[in-house]
């Protein structure tokens, strides 16, 4: 039967009209980076040689890659103008105890072609693959060339690392070993992870295909959802995710449940898809994460926006995270020390029993669930705000003297 949809909020409906980012996975900003290469031949660092000022208490980051969003727009709270999301430069501030926080964005972000206005800088960086990784090494070739200049002082990197946990590129410029980069808060449940100088950081949702902030409505917490889980995603042949399609098949559950499965990935998310998505989170009590390359995925976090309780494969996927005797192999790691209230599963065969069981729950007590889950889900935003602001200042406003 046709479900009944509701107007979102209006922020979420603003974000979705507006259009998509182009149809790259990790970095809406394919030209751009053509472009920055030509820049650099002619770049002139004149503009950056202000003359030094007296302690600086402020920190500007700059979003080279889509994660920057989240950071911003998401845990920060902050806002953006102009607020269309295809804006060539977007900017935003925020004031956090007596720090001011910058944060810009956008194709026009290129090296030595804007103001640099403090001495401390955070740079959001995509480290996912080849390309990226070049693209990322030049900017911090030109981080280098600021601190040479003296007009920078410190650096901070946030990472969307590689889904296999293989980020030794950037080891060469950390601080410890000779580099620039004092601080790295970094996606995946990294081997590396000290909370000393390398700090995990979380995937977030997927600001690259448009998903928004997503403010809690009455009718979010309160009404009958019609669907007991939801599943909207590429099923690889012979993955965990083929396995969950023939089980919610055998049982029937597959009728109960908001399944589109479809077997090729689609990197161009559509106002319509994107919609299609978001209806799927909102009418389901569940939403069920099978692994991708990596045990975490945007949809996590997505489904946390929602009120939904994900329901999540919890198994350490190939590559190189995880394998230190810190993560003792148990992926999430971030996710699991906040507590996260979700319900993991070590093999979908446990599933269709947790269906049968959310078959019997009633309403009161699903909505009490929902608020416990999105209590949570804000109250991790606003740990991780409290966090980062506290490790960026601790280590680049207390030491500034040197």
């Amino acid at each position: 039967s046709p479900v009944s949809r509701r107007a979102p909020g209006s922020r979420a409906a603003r974000l979705r009209e507006q259009s998509t980012l182009g149809s790259e996975e990790w970095n809406p900003w394919e030209e751009d980076e053509k472009n920055e290469q030509q820049h650099r031949v002619k770049t002139s660092l004149q503009i950056l040689n202000k003359p030094k000022g007296k302690t600086d208490h402020s920190i500007q980051i700059w979003g080279k890659a889509a994660i920057g969003l989240y950071l911003w727009e998401h845990i920060f709270e902050g806002l953006l103008d102009p607020t269309d999301v295809t804006a060539q430069w977007r900017e935003g501030k925020s004031i956090v105890g007596n720090t001011h926080y910058s944060f810009l964005t956008g194709p026009s972000v290129v090296p030595g072609y804007f103001p640099i206005d403090t001495s401390n800088v955070v740079l959001v960086l995509n480290g996912r693959e080849k390309a990226k990784i070049s693209h990322a090494t030049q900017w911090l070739f030109f981080a280098q060339t600021l601190m040479k200049t003296q007009k920078l002082q410190h650096l901070a990197v946030v990472l969307l690392g590689n889904e296999l946990c293989d980020n030794d590129w950037i080891l060469k410029f950390l601080k410890k070993n000779g580099g620039l980069v004092e601080l790295l808060f970094i996606t995946y449940d990294s081997p590396w992870i000290n909370d000393v100088d390398i700090f995990q950081w979380p995937l977030g949702v997927a600001t690259y295909r448009n998903f928004p902030v997503v403010e809690a409505s009455w009718s979010m917490l309160h009404d009958e959802r019609p669907y007991l889980c939801n599943f909207l995603g590429t099923v690889y042949e012979n993955s965990s995710r083929q396995a969950l399609m023939n089980i919610l098949k055998q049982d029937g559950n597959d009728k109960l449940c908001w399944i589109s499965a479809r077997q090729q990935w689609q990197p161009q998310e559509t106002n319509v898809s994107l919609k299609n998505y978001q209806d799927a989170l909102l009418h389901s009590d569940l939403t069920l994460c099978p692994v991708g390359v990596n045990t975490e995925c945007y949809r996590i976090y997505e489904a946390c926006s929602y009120g939904s309780i994900p329901v999540v494969e919890d198994v350490m996927t190939g590559g190189n995270c995880g394998n230190s005797s810190v993560h003792h192999n148990a992926p999430l790691q971030l996710l699991k020390s906040r507590g996260a209230p979700f319900i993991f599963i070590k093999n979908w065969k446990e599933l269709p029993a947790i269906l049968e069981k959310e078959k019997t729950i009633v309403l009161q007590e699903k909505i009490q669930r929902r608020k416990e889950l999105l209590q949570w889900y804000q109250h991790f935003k606003t740990e991780l705000k409290m966090k980062f602001t506290d490790v960026l200042e601790n280590s680049f406003l207390m030491n500034n003297k040197h």
